[in-house]
């Protein structure tokens, strides 16, 4: 059976691991002093990212809805009505749970357990909350459709207490405070991957986590901006990442750099998104016309619409194209591309 430690960790120290160390560390102090001093201007993006984390995580794995049924589901004004359904209202409740008791959640396996069981209390699954009880493997499709196997997990007689094993291995590197908790969680989360507990839900249940560990380590930026959907615009380089950092992994060969360099990246968008969305706050006092100004004359370069909304989204897309089209007008912006590829810079030629 393979050992499960977090003493291997000097070879992470490279230069873009520290470099993006250093900057994460830096925007949670900044993080930390705006809700300090603006606890009710974060609940708008509260409910923006719950809603975005919840569409984004099954999305990854194939699971829809409308995007009105969707918010219906994710705000608990309606029952779902199908499975995929049922799965997106599971997540959203685990994702509640964590986003509210994150402190008193210890990492255990009987925790995952449950967490896992109420990913699928709407379904009545009967593999919900228990571990797998048959061998699985990890398959990939090539472009011609051929099918391969990608990864072998652990065979499902070890898998209780491979789970068992890394949450000890986790609490104690976390305890001994030598390591920085920024690098020992991606090392779990593609443990928990390669061991691969659970018959379904396995990477939803793998980014419910990494925002437990993330939250209990003082790095709450998952509640404010969807580190779920950052994952799913980075899917194929998330994919990747992943299947280097799990080569010779069995042997206890293999390496975490890829994929912690990746989680890492991910933080880091959050934080910087973070840092744009309360800008656009402090300008909560502006119109939403001069908020949309604001936002393109502060970006260096262009911009598109789904960017603007993104940045913007308690603005609806009718005023953000009419005041697209004013600003076109007045000649504070200028329009680059048609159709898909539209997106605007501003006009810094009149400055």
């Amino acid at each position: 059976m393979r050992n499960y430690n977090f003493e291997k960790w000097e070879h992470l120290f490279t230069k873009n691991i520290i470099y993006m160390l250093t900057q994460i560390h830096e925007y949670k102090g900044e993080q930390n002093l705006f809700i300090e001093a603006n606890p009710d201007a974060l609940a708008e993006l509260v409910e923006i990212a719950r809603i975005q984390s919840t569409e984004a995580s099954n999305k990854i794995e194939g699971i829809y809805t409308s995007d009105e049924r969707l918010r219906q589901i994710v705000m608990d004004k309606t029952t779902p009505r199908t499975r995929s359904e049922e799965e997106i209202a599971g997540y959203r409740d685990v994702l509640n749970t964590i986003h509210d008791n994150y402190e008193h959640i210890p990492v255990k396996s009987s925790i995952i357990l449950q967490l896992h069981r109420d990913l699928y209390k709407f379904g009545g699954s009967e593999s919900g909350g228990k571990y797998k009880t048959t061998d699985n493997i990890i398959e990939e499709t090539d472009s011609a459709g051929n099918k391969k196997v990608r990864f072998r997990p652990v065979p499902a007689w070890e898998t209780a207490d491979s789970i068992q094993k890394l949450c000890d291995a986790y609490e104690r590197a976390i305890n001994d405070k030598k390591i920085d908790p920024l690098l020992i969680i991606p090392v779990f989360v593609l443990d928990f991957l390669c061991i691969h507990p659970f018959g379904d839900g396995n990477g939803r249940m793998s980014r419910l986590l990494t925002l437990l560990l993330l939250y209990k380590s003082g790095y709450i930026v998952g509640k404010y901006i969807s580190l779920e959907k950052i994952i799913e615009k980075t899917k194929d380089t998330y994919y990747d990442s992943l299947q280097e950092s799990s080569l010779n992994w069995y042997d206890e060969e293999n390496d975490y750099k890829p994929f912690v360099e990746y989680t890492l990246g991910i933080i880091l968008n959050a934080y910087r998104e973070f840092s744009e969305r309360v800008n656009v706050l402090i300008t909560k006092d502006l119109s939403k016309p001069d908020r949309i100004r604001e936002v393109i004359k502060n970006k260096i370069g262009k911009i598109t619409k789904k960017e603007i909304i993104e940045v913007c989204p308690d603005i609806s897309k009718t005023t953000i194209e009419r005041t697209l089209v004013n600003l076109q007008e007045s000649n504070e912006i200028i329009k680059v591309g048609g159709g898909r590829y539209t997106s605007y810079i501003w006009n810094r030629e009149d400055e």
